[in-house]
C-alpha cells in the first residue's frame, strides 16, 4: 500500500525530470536558432569565392559572349559549356542543345536589365545580373525538352521571354558538335 508521501516523491521526480526535458529541448532549439543566425550572417558578410564580370556594353563586340560563340560546345574534358545572354525580351541563343549524362556548364549574363534564369525540371533557376557572369552547374539524366522562362519580371515584354533546352542522347551530341563548332536548334 503507497502512502502519501511515497505518491508525493513520485510526483516530485517526474516534475524534476519533466523540467530537465524542458530545459534540454529549449537548449537544442536555442543552439539551432544560434547555429542559422551564424551561418546565414557569414555568408551575408563573406564575399563569393570567385564572381566573374563582362561588361554588358561590348557583350556582343569581344570577349566570350559574342554572337559566335554562344550555345553548346564540348570542352577537352568531355564536359559541355553553354553560353547565353539575356536580354530584353528573348534569350540568345532561343534554344540551346545539350547531351544527357554529361556534366553541363550554364554560362550566362544579362545585356540589359536583371532577368530569371529558370529551367523547369532541374536545379537551375538564377538570376542574371547585368555586368555579372552566371556559372551553373548541372546534369540531365535522360533525353527531352525543357522549357527556359525569365521568371524575374523585366519589363512589358516579359511573358513572351522563353527560351527552350533540348536535351539529346550523347552520342548523337557527338555527332552534330563533330560537324559544328557551337550549337542551338535553329543551325
Amino acid at each position: 500500500m503507497t502512502t502519501g508521501t511515497d505518491h508525493s516523491i513520485g510526483e516530485a521526480v517526474a516534475v524534476r525530470i519533466e523540467q530537465r526535458w524542458a530545459v534540454l529541448s529549449i537548449v537544442i532549439v536555442g543552439v539551432l536558432v544560434g547555429m542559422a543566425a551564424f551561418i546565414g550572417i557569414h555568408q551575408t558578410t563573406m564575399p563569393q569565392g570567385q564572381v566573374e564580370t563582362a561588361d554588358p556594353r561590348t557583350l556582343h563586340l569581344s570577349g566570350e559572349f559574342i554572337e559566335s560563340n554562344l550555345g553548346s560546345a564540348i570542352e577537352a574534358d568531355g564536359s559541355v559549356t553553354v553560353r547565353a545572354i539575356g536580354q530584353q525580351y528573348s534569350f540568345t541563343p532561343q534554344c540551346v542543345v545539350v547531351p544527357a549524362e554529361t556534366p553541363v556548364s550554364f554560362r550566362a549574363t544579362s545585356a540589359d536589365v536583371v532577368h530569371g534564369f529558370l529551367i523547369e525540371s532541374t536545379n537551375i533557376n538564377t538570376m542574371l545580373v547585368p555586368g555579372y557572369v552566371s556559372v551553373l552547374p548541372t546534369r540531365f539524366k535522360a533525353p527531352g525538352e525543357h522549357v527556359m522562362p525569365c521568371q524575374e519580371f523585366c519589363g512589358i515584354g516579359h511573358q513572351g521571354m522563353w527560351g527552350k533546352v533540348k536535351v539529346i542522347d550523347k552520342a548523337a551530341f557527338q555527332t552534330l558538335s563533330a560537324t559544328r563548332r557551337r550549337l542551338t536548334c535553329v543551325d
